[in-house]
């Protein structure tokens, strides 16, 4: 049991830092999820990823405004001028008065709960995935094609000259903190339904053990070891009991 103890602990750790880098790729990616997926429910954004997104892009351009602006004011530093059109600046205005718009929707969606069917789904992929190489397969949009559009788009824009090197940063940390987020999301709906086989296949052999009738082969999946032959059956109940109360659902961190 002290195992046990050991690797739920562990599995707490895993939870915990897959819920930190989650959150952080939310808040970096953000500004380009809600170009992607216009059509996203009132609850898929938690408050504080809305929160410190919008914060991110009202003082980060900022922050790079007054670094540029700094080191121009140096003597006998020849600095050329940024070269692109839009910079990230001109970004952030585009993404509040995106925002605004989904303020609107999300609020009437509020209102009037029936114009939406579950308000953590993220909506539909833009139309073109769809002629795309298995752009149909929905976690292979989100995990691969979304970023893939995002990463090309920050390369392309500012060989164009169109982006400024600082949105061009932005668009390609933006990629990859969107596939780092859709990536935890498919783990973890795989491993929810990799629980749910584990606890079915591990059920008949938690019930031979309860009986003293399991081989070897057969506790070693679940990491078990027979009891001892001349151990009480009350002993060997109660314990059996314990063990099995570990791999039912409510003690399964889903």
């Amino acid at each position: 049991m002290f195992g046990a103890s050991e690797e739920m602990r562990v599995e707490h750790l895993q939870n915990n830092a897959m819920e930190f880098v989650h959150t952080l790729c939310s808040i970096i990616a953000q500004p380009v999820e809600i170009i992607l997926r216009p059509w996203y429910g009132t609850r898929y954004f938690e408050v504080p990823v809305t929160f410190f997104s919008a914060a991110m892009m009202l003082i980060l351009p900022g922050i790079i405004m007054l670094f540029t602006n700094f080191m121009h004011m140096i003597p006998l530093l020849n600095i050329p001028a940024t070269p692109g059109m839009f910079g990230l600046g001109d970004y952030a205005r585009v993404y509040f008065l995106i925002m605004a718009f989904h303020g609107f929707r999300l609020w009437r969606r509020m209102l009037y709960m029936e114009r939406e069917l579950h308000s953590e789904f993220e909506g539909p992929a833009l139309p073109f995935f769809q002629i795309l190489p298995k752009g149909k397969s929905f976690w292979f949009v989100r995990v691969i094609l979304e970023p893939s559009l995002i990463l090309i788009a920050g390369i392309v824009l500012q060989d164009l000259f169109i982006a400024q090197p600082d949105l061009a940063l932005y668009l390609k940390l933006a990629a990859l903190a969107l596939m780092l987020k859709q990536f935890i999301a498919w783990f973890r709906a795989w491993e929810y339904i990799r629980r749910l086989l584990d606890m079915r296949i591990a059920g008949p052999t938690i019930a031979k053990f309860v009986d003293n009738q399991a081989t070897e082969d057969e506790l070693a999946p679940l990491h078990l070891a027979s009891f001892p032959k001349n151990l009480p059956p009350e002993i060997r109940q109660a314990a059996a009991v314990q063990i099995a109360r570990s791999y039912s659902p409510e003690n399964q961190n889903f």
